[in-house]
């Protein structure tokens, strides 16, 4: 009964054009649809920076309704990082818009014959491409600021930096949240440079005339929604992520010995009361001004797991400082300063790259004597080299993997070329394997294990709850789902199905959402398989099964058959 459409926006031709949704894939959206589409359109030995890819944005199939913390955007394509299969999800208006224009899928396809800088314009009458070569080399804040006076302060932005623009394999696509700041980052994989090689700087949605998702059942929808909500606002960790964000992992993953510390070289940080959730919040709260201890990307979300980051003035600095950020070039970096790790994050976002990948780099940069642990301002000056575009920049940007390759350091923090996330694996054995055997290279999305009431260094039965918990996540980022919102939906039996059957009037039973993560997984793996990837990439780096790990000196140790039947 889908009234949605798929729109493929043609950068060679300059046209858009509005289709009909395949049948085999009106059952799917988010990260699965970008799975399938991948499979039938795109080669999988294709150069992910030429013709032959094409970059996806795919509403999750619960998104359009404000249901809380259900309103996030997929973007998808060959990874120029990876070489595979790749997805990546961002809060933020890019998705509510997209499905209020009837939006099942936008693909970007083709590469411009020209150098001009482009803009994807869209809105209820259909899409039009825009050449507006004033905003090339701009940082994503400026960019923003000049695409909403041009095309109204009511529009959604998809965009990128320079990073993308330099085709760099750590660049990211920004979406603007609710306040119309541009740092709603799908930032692993590399998916921004995929967009600045088709010549795009910038997607503007116009939603006006756009109505929501027709609902088959509404009955049934708003009681399913009822129910989850109420167990979201009940649960303990909803308030925890309100009053501290996701900083709060920061306490959590030292407390496990797994928190990134100078290189990977150890799981603890002497400073990580220094930067972490409490400390944060007080800081905040201490300095008052412009900054928010709470805050939500999207309209309509209860978790309001965000925040906005103010200085010793009191003025915003970015928003929002997330953990990730936090470990990877804070900790990971030897640096226990917020107002320095909150600059570092304000440029990697100005240049939209990703701040996982980037700190990885430059704790290899550190290991190979180009900068001091602790030393935040050697690392925005060879942040200031990645906006130049110079030779060290260029390797920097390019990822863990690459800065290795170039400065001679074996010890690199990455799987299928892609940089470790906050969670060391030595110590979450679980999420180990989950880096170690996703699709989708070294994330933490894919399936983070660390909240599991079980022995995180003991290698036994880590393959099966690794199993578990990827094929969930890949169910709810099919669905759209945020991963805070899956602690509402697992004290709410029966509201995933509901809320599916109810939207579509699919008959589903309570396996859809397991199902719906099966699939996705399988077909991603198909991709992969026919893009060259077999057992030897779902492995950790050697030299983490030989290097312990301080303080619980522990190895990554789960046996490799474990891995290679994780998904027999």
């Amino acid at each position: 009964m889908s009234q949605s459409r798929v729109w493929r926006a043609d950068v060679e031709a300059k046209t858009v054009k509005i289709q009909p949704v395949p049948d085999s894939w009106e059952r799917l959206g988010g990260r699965g649809l970008i799975a399938r589409i991948l499979l039938d359109e795109v080669p999988p030995a294709c150069d992910p920076l030429g013709s032959e890819n094409k970059l996806i944005w795919a509403p999750g199939l619960l998104v359009g309704h404000r249901i809380s913390s259900c309103d996030r955007i997929s973007l998808g394509a060959k990874s120029p990082l990876t070489g595979g299969v790749k997805e990546s999800n961002a809060g933020g208006m890019t998705g509510w818009m997209l499905s209020h224009l009837g939006m099942k899928a936008l693909i970007l396809e083709g590469r411009s014959p020209d150098d001009g800088v482009w803009v994807l314009c869209l809105n209820a009458e259909g899409g039009r491409f825009e050449r507006m070569d004033e905003l090339a080399g701009l940082g994503a804040y400026e960019a923003a600021e000049r695409l909403l006076e041009r095309f109204g302060s009511d529009v959604g932005l998809s965009l990128i930096g320079p990073g993308g623009e330099m085709f760099l394999r750590s660049a990211g696509v920004l979406n603007v949240d609710k306040d119309h700041e541009p740092s709603r980052i799908s930032a692993r994989g590399g998916l921004g440079a995929v967009m600045g090689s088709k010549r795009v700087k910038a997607v503007v949605i116009d939603a006006a005339g756009g109505e929501a998702p027709e609902i088959a059942d509404p009955v049934l929808f708003t009681a399913a929604n009822k129910q989850y909500l109420e167990a979201l606002l009940a649960h303990p960790q909803t308030q925890t992520y309100a009053d501290y964000g996701t900083a709060a992992m920061t306490a959590m993953s030292n407390e496990f010995g797994a928190l990134p510390t100078r290189g990977y070289a150890a799981g603890t940080f002497e400073g990580a009361e220094r930067i972490g959730g409490e400390y944060l919040r007080d800081l905040l709260l201490t300095r008052k001004g412009e900054g928010r201890t709470t805050h939500a990307c999207m309209a309509g979300c209860a978790v309001r797991c965000s925040n906005v980051f103010a200085g010793e003035d009191g003025r915003k600095i970015v928003s929002p400082l997330e953990y990730e950020t936090i470990a990877l070039v804070g900790s990971n970096l030897g640096i226990d300063n917020l107002d320095a790790i909150a600059r570092i994050n304000r440029e990697l976002n100005d240049l939209g790259l990703d701040t996982i990948e980037i700190g990885a780099a430059l704790g290899v940069a550190a290991r190979a004597g180009w900068m001091d642990f602790g030393d935040a301002e050697r690392a925005l000056e060879l942040i200031a080299e990645m906006r130049a575009g110079s030779a060290i920049g260029r390797q920097l940007g390019n990822g863990a993997s690459a800065t290795g390759e170039a400065l001679g350091v074996e010890r690199i923090p990455a799987v299928k070329g892609q940089s470790l996330a906050a969670y060391d694996p030595r110590a979450v054995k679980g999420t180990g394997v989950t880096y170690a055997t996703s699709p989708q290279g070294a994330d933490h999305t894919a399936g983070l294990t660390i909240r599991a009431r079980i022995d995180h260094l003991d290698p036994e039965g880590q393959a099966e709850l690794s199993r578990k918990a990827q094929i969930s996540i890949a169910g709810y980022d099919t669905l759209g789902v945020c991963l805070f919102a899956t602690f509402g939906f697992a004290k709410a039996p029966g509201a995933v199905r509901d809320l599916v059957k109810g939207r579509y009037g699919w008959d589903v039973d309570d396996a859809v959402l397991n199902q719906l993560g099966e699939e996705t997984i399988q077909l991603e793996r198909q991709f992969n398989q026919a893009a060259g990837f077999g057992p030897a990439d779902d492995r950790l780096p050697a030299w983490m099964s030989t290097e312990p790990l301080p303080p619980h000196n522990s190895v990554f140790d789960v046996p490799e058959e474990d891995l290679d039947g994780v998904f027999d």
